[in-house]
């Protein structure tokens, strides 16, 4: 608090055994978010999240002081291609669009835990359905894929759907605004950890605020991102670019800015 050591007496023991077995419950909630296998990797039998409005979106370009901007509406300064070279996707009126079939985008700089904040807009007038609408990604550390789709009166598979982890967790809800309208992502992200035999010690985590509704809740991974598939982790730095993706449509992106977290031991 910068105001010297304050000494507090201690506390009665019965705190100490509150403390402890909320403890001890938090351990048990965080253990039994696990990946809901009673549903096959993208089953449309999964019942799709609910939808819910999120009211208008109201523009807010204020960020923190130890914030990294990643766009500041002028360039891709911050951003390569998959050679390393100048990323190729569009700039224009405080925006950049997703040039269709160029390929990914990364950050020139590496992260690891961060807090992430993004907007986007899905194109419109709307075409196609399902995962052909509007489609992207945010990717963690270039394979940890927080999904980008236009899901406003969309039907698609349930851990496809915007804000959901792409093949592992469904979003709580729906919150998609309409195409054309901007959606906002605050993300949390916690890189795995590895011990020095290359086993896991901490699976990668994830929080994820969609249009200010909470849609993933501190989800543990099952390992990166993959299509019909789970792979395993392998060991990895625990800093990677963060990367967006090309899925061939014109998604748009605007008012980037990431904050590196210290590090916690979980």
């Amino acid at each position: 608090m910068g105001i010297g050591r304050i000494v507090t007496p201690p506390r009665p023991l019965f705190l100490s055994a509150v403390a402890v077995c909320a403890a001890l419950a938090l351990s048990a909630a965080r253990a039994a978010a696990q990946v809901d296998t009673r549903w096959p990797q993208h089953s449309m039998d999964r019942p799709q999240p609910p939808g819910v409005d999120p009211g208008p979106y109201v523009r807010n370009d204020a960020r923190p002081a130890d914030a990294i901007v990643l766009f500041d509406g002028r360039d891709l300064s911050e951003w390569r291609d998959d050679n390393g070279g100048p990323a190729p996707w569009i700039v224009k009126d405080g925006y950049f669009e997703v040039k269709p079939r160029s390929g990914m985008i990364h950050t020139a700089q590496a992260f690891g835990d961060v807090q992430l904040h993004i907007e986007w807009s899905a194109p419109t007038p709307p075409t196609g359905e399902g995962q052909e609408r509007g489609n992207s990604g945010v990717f963690l550390q270039g394979m940890y894929e927080v999904q980008i789709l236009d899901s406003y009166h969309n039907v698609t598979y349930a851990d496809g759907h915007a804000g959901a982890v792409f093949g592992q967790y469904p979003p709580r809800v729906n919150p998609t605004r309409p195409p054309g309208q901007w959606n906002v992502y605050d993300i949390v992200f916690r890189h795995p950890r590895f011990d020095a035999n290359g086993k896991v010690t901490a699976p990668a985590r994830i929080t994820v605020f969609f249009n200010g509704v909470l849609v993933q809740d501190d989800v543990p991974l099952t390992g990166p991102t993959a299509y019909r598939q789970r792979p395993p982790y392998t060991v990895t730095p625990d800093a990677l670019p963060l990367a967006l993706q090309d899925h061939s449509y014109p998604v748009r992106f605007r008012n980037i800015w990431i904050r590196q977290l210290s590090s916690q031991e979980r």
